[in-house]
């Protein structure tokens, strides 16, 4: 061996990443390198449906895939200022800047083996995280359209948002997304995205939606018992990746309660949006606060109901 041509690299600087791709996250770029053809494929289940939209800077990703080591066990994420990091132990780890919008993760080949573990706990969110310290702000609710108007559903986890989208969407309504909306800071007040490809449900789903008997119970990999249905199996459900929100519905689902809507002050919604909200520092949320204040131009209501004929009701007199 020629011991003068070795190359000292203890930090894996130089590893050799010669697979690249490029996909648009919710429609914003992202470039990835790596030395492994699944994490490409696994990419290319997580947006591979979507084209570009936006004029962003890219998010920049190194994903290196190692021999040996076990699947990851849940990781932690934590930030400083604009650093960020997912830790799940010493074969499985990421990090990334939000000032660059680059990131760079390490993980086991039986952590990409899995991928719909390595998509939801890294790959989508190292992604995520950093177009929202900027492009896009993520909040906890379902959004449905009927006609051009489209309703933004927010509700605690058991408050009914992605079986009540679903319930808009057998009807005829515009399915934009069941539980992550994507508010637009630089676009028209209440501009919406949304993923709209698939929805999940509760195990329980099937007894209200006979349709949906065909899909097996499995794990989420953040642990909840779930249905995950692609949206492609309905062909007549009509669906879109964003929409213009013409009201916010907070949802509030009671035992035997008759279906009405009263309006609500949007500073409490405004505090309920927000209060679900990480902390990434001072400067994003401002930005925040701005762009629930532009969504919130639009009419708030508290629905209070329990059954989804009704609730439906309720929701075309809204609208």
């Amino acid at each position: 061996m020629d011991i003068e041509s070795e190359v000292y690299d203890p930090l894996l600087h130089d590893v050799p990443l010669p697979l690249t791709g490029t996909f648009y996250a919710l429609g914003f770029r992202v470039d990835i390198a790596t030395n492994s053809q699944a994490v490409l494929d696994a990419a290319a289940e997580s947006w591979g449906m979507y084209g570009p939209e936006f004029a962003s800077k890219p998010v920049e990703l190194h994903i290196v895939v190692r021999p040996g080591g076990e699947r990851s066990p849940e990781p932690v994420v934590r930030t400083q200022r604009h650093y960020f990091s997912i830790a799940a132990d010493r074969d499985n780890f990421a990090a990334y800047d939000s000032s660059s919008f680059f990131g760079y993760c390490y993980v086991a080949e039986k952590t990409v083996a899995d991928a719909s573990w390595f998509r939801f706990h890294f790959l989508e969110t190292m992604a995520y995280m950093l177009l929202a310290q900027r492009y896009a702000m993520p909040v906890h609710a379902a959004c449905v359209a009927r006609g051009d108007t489209g309703v933004l559903l927010y509700g605690h986890s058991g408050a009914g948002k992605s079986t009540l989208a679903w319930a808009c969407a057998r009807a005829g309504w515009t399915y934009i997304t069941d539980d992550g909306a994507w508010l637009l800071p630089e676009a028209a007040p209440g501009a919406v995205l949304g993923r709209c490809g698939q929805i999940r449900f509760k195990v329980d789903a099937p007894s209200l939606f006979p349709e949906l008997d065909e899909y097996v119970s499995r794990v989420r990999p953040n642990g909840r018992l779930s249905l995950e249905v692609p949206l492609s199996a309905f062909p007549r459900i009509r669906t879109a990746s964003r929409c213009q929100v013409g009201c916010v519905v907070v949802l509030e689902r009671r035992p035997a309660a008759i279906a009405r809507a009263e309006p609500i002050d949007a500073a409490q919604v405004a505090g309920l949006l927000l209060g679900d909200m990480p902390r990434y520092g001072e400067e994003v949320r401002a930005r925040y606060e701005a762009v629930v204040a532009r969504l919130l131009q639009a009419p708030c209501y508290r629905m209070i109901y329990n059954d989804l004929e009704e609730a439906l009701r309720v929701l075309s007199v809204l609208t």
